[in-house]
């Protein structure tokens, strides 16, 4: 196969953010424009963006645009820190799990902490955002490399909501995996989770991989232990919002179940995500804040927008779950694979 197709879901024009819409895909490929930062948060929010790592590159030109928008109206540097210290508290608040959000805003808080001049810091706001985006691509890349170096010349293999070039920068993470496996010269099947309630599997993953011409197969959450019995999957690989310190990885809701069932079928289970992801503040999974989002994702039928449950139905819609660190075979990073993780394992990788 040649070179694979590169997908971006976002664009930087200098004035403003142009976001790949990924509520209209597939059937529709819209963008939307962001000139001001709370544009940007309303988006994240609202999933025009998602993904970790994306959500944390976009965040990032949030700050530039609000950067920008401040040194307009006020006069002096502390007051325009001051500002735009609220703007990143704006944009933190739009998702409590994905730690990349925090990590990406923390370094833009480093540059605006340690300027003096407006027109200094909006300048150096801005080449941080594009270095965040750079990097991430790039990192995605190394993920790629190492993942793809841990498969057979022949796998089905079976991933969870949507981990590629739409949830990043570009490329991916666990879709990452694929695409240099692919590019490797590997024979690849892809098994598509649908991703209930927000369909992202269906969407998104079964859109990018038509694009580049993978095969896969769709199918519907509760199949996928049926096809792990037949073995007919060989490998699972999943992203990831927040790893604790001692392995312990929140995902998209339905991931620890694939977790359990890849357990129960001696199949390898794989987190493909950058190191940004991890967490090393908190001890385990029960520390990851899990987000509660609407009950209109479960209530609706996504793509119709018509109602599949009775009114007064009441509903619980966490947006992630917690694999604990003893059902994952290895943590797929840039740096390098985490086997078998646990606190001391990565401790003692991120000491190196």
């Amino acid at each position: 196969m040649g070179r694979i197709k590169d997908i971006r879901p976002l664009k930087w024009t200098g004035e403003a953010l142009l976001l790949l819409d990924q509520r209209k895909l597939p059937l529709k490929e819209e963008w939307v424009e962001c000139k001001d930062y709370e544009c940007v948060a309303r988006a994240i929010e609202q999933m025009v963006v998602r993904g970790a790592p994306a959500i944390g590159v976009v965040a990032a030109y949030g700050v530039v645009l609000g950067a920008k928008e401040m040194a307009e109206k006020t006069k002096g540097y502390l007051d325009f820190k001051a500002k735009v210290e609220l703007i990143i508290n704006r944009l933190a608040a739009t998702r409590p799990t994905a730690v990349n959000l925090f990590w990406a805003l923390k370094r833009m808080r480093r540059i605006v902490e340690a300027g003096t001049d407006i027109e200094e810091i909006v300048v150096a706001l801005e080449t941080e955002a594009i270095n965040i985006e750079r990097q991430d691509v790039e990192t995605n890349r190394k993920i790629g490399y190492y993942g793809a170096e841990l498969l057979s010349s022949r796998e089905v293999i079976l991933t969870h909501c949507n981990t590629g070039a739409l949830a990043t920068a570009g490329y991916g993470t666990a879709l990452g995996v694929v695409r240099a496996a692919v590019e490797m010269g590997k024979d690849i099947t892809v098994f598509v989770d649908e991703t209930r309630p927000y369909l992202q599997g269906a969407r998104l993953t079964a859109w990018e991989l038509q694009q580049e011409g993978i095969p896969y197969y769709l199918i519907t959450d509760n199949m996928a232990g049926w096809f792990m019995s037949l073995g007919e999957v060989t490998c699972i690989i999943v992203g990831a919002d927040r790893i604790a310190r001692n392995g312990d990885t929140a995902n998209k809701i339905g991931t620890y179940t694939l977790s359990v069932l890849a357990k129960e079928h001696g199949i390898p289970f794989y987190i493909a995500a950058p190191t940004s992801t991890f967490d090393l503040s908190i001890k385990s999974g029960a520390d990851i804040p899990i987000e509660e989002r609407s009950e209109d994702e479960v209530l609706y039928c996504h793509c119709k927008n018509c109602r599949i449950a009775p009114y007064g139905a009441k509903v619980k819609n966490p947006a992630f779950d917690v694999t604990p660190h003893e059902n994952i075979t290895g943590i797929i990073t840039e740096k390098g694979v985490i086997n078998a993780p646990n606190e001391e394992k990565v401790l003692e990788f991120f000491s190196q």
